[in-house]
């Protein structure tokens, strides 16, 4: 009795304002306990062999400790990838930067990582944990500089321009990861850093060499906005050298920029088997064991590939000690505890979330929305389109991409319950009222065996009022080594292409429904530019589709048929043929994209059309600005056409005059979709910081000088767009922005 009245003592001890004192077996099960407490107890119950394991992509569980197995590697580039399970697909990423759209990036963003942690909610409940493709470390955005046409993974990236790349990547970083302050949605991971956008061949022992001025011109910018102001939680080195340094066993770039300027203190994972490449490929190694102690020490805290349980030895060794293996496994933890892998479900707000989330309605409203905005129309002669469906009883739906649904999916991605391809979507909504022939006609780089000749195709074309062309090509052709399986035909070389041509057979067969005086459209699914030449010329209408996800269908109907206008822009730079291209393999950005070429373009960074018409009241700006401060500048844009639209405003800065540094032609430093009815009136406002006015010198430092500067905002580039110029004078002492 005595014994049980002291019991119920002790209990109402605990009691303190309602409250329970919880008890737990380990520290680092309290979530009460500050972050670091909690790490620095999980780490010192470890052994050595289970802390490098534990440094792989796929963790194991370490049973006696309740640390549940966990595989770092997942993917989420247009949507949760890779699964089995059902889910929504949205446009591949270049598609995305074509919206200019970075609102709708980070709600998509914010989707993806809904269904993901249902998926992962599940597998917690049901004890599943460490299956690949399952976890909440999702390995994007992709954030490399698309700064040549023919990179074969340039579709998974946000362009040619290093501004709009960072503001892109920043929306879907902070959809991914989420608002709350203390958990974390999911984790997003920069990749891949830093100067890496191709050749895929020999991607595994290329050194890629750049000057300071286009490393901190071009190839960082991105990098340290993500970084420094979405605070993004994860890096990905990449597989090549830069100046002769591995990039996951660089030190400025892992130590001296990303952890001691930058401040970064996430962590850095090697891309796949890529720690391996040190003494395999790049031969600066003298072995493996020298490797994967180099790359810790360097900063890459997790390896994707299976040589880091050899740290073991490095320790042992005295090449590493177990106190530098603590420091890249700390950064891993505080990632989990973040995501609340150690705490109790209802501490966490996103434990909650669960399947009715996957392929709900509003996710696949979204997919449809992204899809409609990402769609440029590039021509538009005698304003063919939109088409009006009263008028046309007959369509000729033609080409290898009419049908093609793995088209629309692109790389690096899921699957969801129904992808609505053109044909699907002419068939549903006219099916009854225009009759639609569909007619394959090619391959996308081959004739097809056994099937009818050009000139039969184009006879039975013929019968029809409007000819529409869906061609272009596909990720079986472009994308990354290894995974681009088709990409033994000519044009194509290990997931990179050699030309920015059309696939010629394709081209070939145009050229034979011109010769029937039917109306010519070309609908283009690609992850990059074509050159266009022939097409340009000859085709009546194109619209670039990119690779749309599942929703493609509908958006590209829509847009030939009025009920969308396209506003969608150009995130790249189309050239007019191969020989405006430098070498692959020099990544000097001296005449590459719009901000550096000097030649003739058929479309430009930023452009698109449109069914309507906007106008530009002039410049609204204070004429000088000190350095060191910030401008504003102020523009009205008013829908002077027949039919409501989007406008994508956009902002360039020139240097006219700026002694003997390298400056940009022009660079965009402000962009923002608005929707205006016609008639409508808006004001859009631009903040040009000192950041923004300042420009890189030879010695990789942004530097603001005193001197004149040009500003324009339009729909476009000066060149292509009606819009509204600006002047300003920058006066002052120069300040060094970083």
């Amino acid at each position: 009795m005595k014994n049980k009245l002291k019991s119920i003592v002790l209990l109402a001890v605990v009691y303190l304002n309602g409250l329970v004192a919880q008890t737990y077996e380990y520290p680092f099960r309290n979530p009460d306990l500050p972050l670091d407490v909690r790490v620095q107890d999980i780490i010192s119950r470890l052994t050595l062999e289970e802390k490098v394991q534990l440094m792989k992509h796929a963790a194991p569980a370490i049973p006696r400790l309740g640390i549940p197995a966990y595989n770092w590697w997942n993917e989420a580039l247009h949507g949760v990838a890779r699964t089995k399970e059902k889910v929504t697909v949205f446009p591949q990423a270049i598609g995305m930067a074509a919206t200019f759209d970075t609102e709708a990036l980070q709600l998509m963003g914010d989707m993806t990582s809904s269904e993901g942690r249902a998926l992962f909610n599940e597998d917690l409940k049901a004890g599943k944990t460490g299956s690949i493709y399952r976890g909440l470390t999702y390995w994007t955005p992709n954030i490399n500089i698309f700064r040549d046409p023919r990179w074969g993974r340039g579709q998974e990236c946000y362009g040619e321009d290093p501004y709009l790349t960072g503001k892109m990547g920043t929306a879907i970083v902070r959809g991914l990861e989420g608002s709350d302050s203390h958990y974390l949605k999911a984790v997003a991971c920069a990749k891949h850093y830093a100067v890496h956008s191709g050749p895929e061949g020999n991607r595994h022992y290329f050194d890629a060499r750049t000057s300071l001025y286009d490393l901190w011109d071009t190839y960082l910018p991105a990098f340290r906005e993500l970084v420094m102001k979405a605070k993004v939680h994860g890096v990905m080195c990449a597989y090549n050298r830069l100046e002769g340094q591995p990039c996951c066993g660089h030190n400025e770039l892992l130590q001296d920029i990303l952890r001691n300027q930058w401040k970064f203190d996430g962590y850095v994972t090697s891309d796949c088997w890529a720690v391996k490449d040190f003494a395999h490929h790049h031969k600066t190694h003298s072995n493996d064991i020298d490797a994967v102690a180099d790359a810790v020490l360097k900063g890459t805290d997790l390896e994707c590939g299976d040589l880091y349980q050899k740290l073991q030895q490095g320790v042992q060794q005295g090449i590493i000690s177990e106190k530098d293996i603590n420091v890249s496994l700390a950064r891993l933890f505080k990632i989990q505890f973040k995501l609340g892998m150690y705490d109790p479900a209802d501490r966490v707000p996103y434990a909650t979330i669960g399947r009715e989330v996957i392929e709900c309605d509003a996710h696949k409203a979204h997919a449809y929305k992204m899809a409609q905005e990402s769609m440029v129309l590039l021509k538009n002669n005698k304003n063919i389109l939109p088409l009006n469906a009263s008028k046309i009883k007959r369509i000729a739906l033609i080409g290898p991409n009419m049908d093609n649904g793995s088209t629309l999916l692109a790389n690096y991605f899921g699957v969801p319950s129904e992808i609505i391809t053109p044909y699907k979507s002419l068939k549903k909504r006219f099916g009854n009222t225009i009759q639609i022939d569909t007619l394959t006609g090619v391959g996308i780089v081959q004739k097809l065996e056994g099937a009818p000749s050009f000139a039969q195709v184009a006879a039975q074309a013929k019968k029809a009022d409007i000819i529409i062309f869906v061609g272009g090509i596909s990720a079986d052709y472009e994308g990354e080594a290894g995974d681009a399986g088709a990409a033994g035909y000519g044009g194509f070389a290990s997931g990179d292409r050699t030309t920015m041509k059309l696939p010629s057979v394709q081209t070939e067969l145009m050229k034979e429904l011109k010769k029937t005086g039917r109306p010519l459209i070309l609908v283009n699914m690609s992850g990059s530019v074509m050159s266009f030449d022939w097409e340009s010329r000859n085709a009546d209408a194109i619209l670039q589709a990119w690779y749309g996800g599942q929703a493609a269908g509908d958006a590209i109907t829509d847009v030939l048929f009025g009920d969308y206008n396209p506003a969608g822009r150009m995130p790249l730079t189309t050239y007019m043929n191969d020989e405006d291209l430098p070498d692959f393999e020099d990544y000097s950005m001296a005449n590459r994209t719009y901000r550096y070429f000097k030649g003739d373009v058929r479309y430009p960074f930023g452009y698109g059309l449109s069914y309507t018409t906007f106008a530009y009241q002039p410049l609204s700006n204070a004429s000088v600005v000190k350095t060191g401060e910030s401008i504003q500048v102020t523009t009205t844009v008013t829908n002077t056409g027949k039919r409501d639209g989007d406008e994508v405003v956009q902002l360039y800065v020139s240097h006219p005059q700026n002694g003997n540094t390298r400056v940009p032609l022009r660079a965009l430093k402000g962009f923002k979709r608005i929707h205006l009815n016609k008639g409508e009136s808006q004001t859009v406002t631009f903040t040009l910081s000192p950041e923004e006015l300042a420009l890189v010198d030879d010695k990789g430092n942004l530097v603001q000088k005193e001197g004149p500067v040009e500003l324009y905002i339009g729909g476009g580039q000066p060149y292509k767009s009606e819009g509204s110029f600006g002047e300003l004078k920058i006066e002052g002492e120069q300040y060094v922005v970083y």
